[in-house]
């Protein structure tokens, strides 16, 4: 079902329905960028359609709203251990497509990955309804094509936004009557080209791969810094941290803390070895990751192509070209047979 509501309208619907949703979209704060005269755009709960950011690009995915930077699993004393309660209201959240296939490629991790689903990744999950975000255009360093993350129809509504108007798809019928407006017809805008293309190979030798001279590039351009992976939609990895009272050690908290594979000490073993020294074996490691060998366990790559490493590497390092490169690379090899 189709509907058109006014603006008004919809967002007195917006703060009836936070008495049983928190409704998250990526909002531009201002001043809280890079630079001091900069603005961010990073999601956060919202009051108001108007609020959304339409037209940019979020500097940050919509992950921390089921996979927090930080998260306390449990409170321990002597005793007992205890584990914290979450808002019980559901949880609404605006995505562009390549961020709705970045939360399935987390799901594959955190779900679908073992014996057991990780718990405190499903009671989050299972609250997420999905509200899609077309694009009326490619973003800069976008990919999204080249990985056919570009459309989707896994959502509960899709949103358009046209001056006074918003025009809605309802997907899931728990929306039907909540959101009850004039029917029209009409489509969510999805990209249909990048101006950047990554070209992937067929199949990958990792291990010739990894002797490509071409990673020592990045031993001197990168800086391990991690921006690359907390910006990304799909990255995943976490460490853990025991936080204890300063009177009694035996009490206190355990926390999950996201972590980048980019970052020195993540690979630093029992005994101080460390396996990845080299910037551009951490590179290395990232690129294969994204482009070969999560595809070959979950059948999908983990990039989704959103181009938001490129946007904020102070190097600016190219995932998409090293992605290029790596093909290159590949196809030099076979050409030598």
């Amino acid at each position: 079902m189709k509907v058109k509501i006014p603006v008004k309208r919809f967002d007195e619907i917006l703060v009836a329905l936070k008495n049983y949703y928190r409704i998250f979209a990526p909002v531009s704060i201002p001043y809280r960028g890079t630079y001091s005269d900069t603005d961010v755009i990073r999601y956060e709960e919202i009051n108001s359609i108007k609020e959304v950011e339409f037209g940019r690009k979020s500097q940050f995915s919509a992950k921390d709203v089921v996979m927090p930077v930080t998260e306390t699993l449990f409170y321990f004393s002597e005793d007992e251990y205890k584990i914290p309660k979450i808002d019980e209201r559901k949880i609404l959240v605006f995505m562009r497509s390549c961020d709705i296939h970045g939360l399935d490629r987390i799901d594959n991790v955190y779900l679908r990955n073992g014996s057991e689903p990780d718990f405190y990744y499903k009671r989050l999950r299972d609250k997420v309804k999905i509200v899609a975000m077309g694009c009326e255009e490619s973003f800069r360093n976008c990919f999204c094509v080249s990985f056919n993350t570009n459309k989707t129809d896994n959502y509960s509504l899709g949103i358009k936004v046209d001056k006074e108007d918003v025009y809605i798809e309802i997907k899931d019928k728990e929306f039907e009557d909540i959101f009850n407006g004039e029917k029209v017809d009409f489509n969510i805008n999805f990209v249909e080209s990048n101006g950047v293309y990554v070209n992937l190979p067929k199949d990958i030798d990792p291990l010739k791969v990894s002797q490509a001279d071409f990673w020592r590039d990045y031993d001197y351009r990168c800086i391990a810094c991690g921006r690359c992976n907390f910006s990304c939609p799909t990255c995943s990895c976490f460490t853990m941290q025991d936080i204890v009272s300063v009177d009694n050690p035996k009490v206190g908290e355990r926390r999950r803390v996201g972590a980048s594979c980019q970052v020195e000490g993540f690979t630093t073993m029992a005994g101080g070895h460390d396996v990845r020294q080299k910037n551009g074996d951490k590179m290395r490691f990232r690129t294969l990751h994204k482009m070969y060998d999560y595809g070959k366990r979950f059948g999908v790559q983990m990039c989704v192509g959103c181009g938001r490493c490129d946007d904020v590497c102070p190097q600016y390092i190219s995932l998409s070209t090293a992605m290029n490169r790596v093909t290159d690379y590949v196809r030099d090899m076979e050409g030598e047979k």
